[in-house]
């Protein structure tokens, strides 16, 4: 059984730092890209970076780029999105994600961006 589950979110200042996890498990980690999505209230959830097995990289969203990284380590079937520089606009639930074959989503970390 395919199993994500994401923690690292909380709440945090603008312009602080998060560092959010997914821990897999139920199927062979290093052959699938991971992603990370987001989604704010009332808005459409949206992709923010994915990686692949091998570890290229993409970052998706516009807004974040140059402010997040994504990373894995596939011994331990774990892939990172690092945020820095948090604005409020960045305040979402986050979801991990295996792509792309199946539906496979972890349960989401809320991330809360506030003053």
């Amino acid at each position: 059984q395919v199993h994500l589950v994401e923690s690292g979110g909380c709440l945090v200042q603008p312009g602080g730092s998060l560092r959010l996890s997914c821990s897999a498990s139920g199927f062979t980690f290093s052959n699938y890209v991971m992603t990370w999505y987001r989604q704010a209230p009332g808005k459409e959830r949206e992709l923010v970076a994915a990686i692949t097995g091998t570890g290229i990289s993409t970052i998706s969203a516009d807004s974040v780029k140059g402010r997040c990284t994504i990373y894995r380590y596939n011994d331990k079937k774990t892939v990172y999105l690092q945020m820095n520089k948090l604005r409020l606009e960045d305040t979402a639930m986050y979801y991990c994600r295996r792509s792309y074959i199946g539906n496979y989503w972890g349960q989401g970390t809320q991330v809360t961006v506030s003053s």
